[in-house]
């Protein structure tokens, strides 16, 4: 009996005991099953700042997990090992939501992430954890590439605290070469998730060659700001050669700090630098006195000048969730 999977746009039409593109769903007699349910292959306690998030409870420590697969294939993927491998070949653990839930609490954290692979693509996993930790007073962050049905991604967010998308590129050609996804089913992901209050920030890694011209990095801002609004913090992140595109270099510092300055030339509020240790593109500045905020050192926070969400200088409210 063919089954259509109806969870992200690429609608996979399956056999019989035929694998989705992410690897993670199967026809079994008619019913669609998640073999990376119950078995997630990373866990870890990570600094909040490593998602990125920079304006959602700093210092904070959250468990992090994911599973095998994912409904992308980007050929820069940082994680290839565990996101392009089926489950079975991956070693995992044996974990129920409840047991991830109570392992949040042993480890005396107050949030999970969802993160690594592609959570979206173990949505059932990631959505019954989420359901569970609600009702224990922690927080869901999911690190996503936002690629999936505005159905399924409702009911998600409505039990999602934070999120960090990763907006690849803004242009649907590169999005189809580059990773096999669109562009629209993304951005609808991001208005999505501001619509339902999901604190939401950007992830846009600038690869030299495919998504660095700085017109089309203008006219992303552009649309963020028009659709998200100017606070939503964006974060331009240093491409490192990986997976399939090793014959690309580095981005260049210099490329992240036009990208940083056509951005707040549009009126973003909060821009970042990312994946260049030490860089004063990390601190968080008062858009209303200009004055350092946060001074971040990697994951590590040396100062925070934030008091009951308000600039401690100046005492104008700061976007964010705050302690």
């Amino acid at each position: 009996m063919l089954v259509k999977c109806e969870l992200c746009p690429k609608a996979c039409c399956l056999e019989e005991n035929q694998r989705g593109n992410c690897r993670i769903r199967i026809n079994i007699q008619g019913s669609l099953r998640s073999l990376t349910y119950g078995h997630p292959c990373s866990i870890h306690i990570d600094p909040i700042e490593k998602k990125p998030l920079f304006h959602f409870y700093p210092s904070s420590s959250i468990l992090s997990l994911a599973t095998a697969g994912c409904n992308l294939h980007c050929k820069n993927c940082q994680n290839w090992e565990i996101s392009q491998s089926n489950p079975e070949d991956i070693p995992s653990y044996d974990l129920s939501p409840q047991s991830i839930v109570d392992l949040t609490i042993r480890e005396n954290c107050s949030m999970i992430a969802y993160t690594y692979t592609e959570p979206l693509a173990f949505y059932e996993y990631t959505l019954d954890i989420s359901i569970l930790a609600r009702k224990d007073f922690l927080k869901n962050v999911l690190v996503t590439a936002g690629y999936l049905n505005k159905q399924p991604l409702r009911k998600l967010y409505k039990v999602t605290d934070a999120a960090n998308i990763d907006l690849k590129f803004f242009d649907d050609a590169m999005y189809r070469k580059i990773t096999t996804g669109s562009l629209k089913p993304v951005l609808d992901a991001l208005v999505l998730a501001k619509e339902m209050n999901v604190w939401l920030e950007i992830t846009h890694l600038i690869i030299p060659t495919l998504n660095d011209d700085l017109s089309l990095i203008k006219k992303m801002c552009v649309w963020i700001k028009s659709n998200l609004g100017k606070d939503t913090p964006v974060h331009f992140s240093r491409f490192h050669p990986h997976y399939l595109l090793k014959n690309l270099p580095p981005t260049p510092v210099s490329t992240l700090r036009k990208a940083q300055e056509v951005a707040k030339e549009v009126g973003i509020n909060y821009v970042y630098i990312g994946n260049v240790w030490g860089d004063e593109g990390e601190f968080t500045y008062c858009p209303y006195d200009g004055k350092i905020l946060i001074k971040r050192v990697g994951y590590t926070i040396l100062e925070n000048n934030i008091e009951e969400g308000k600039c401690k200088f100046c005492s104008k409210p700061i976007a964010g969730r705050w302690k």
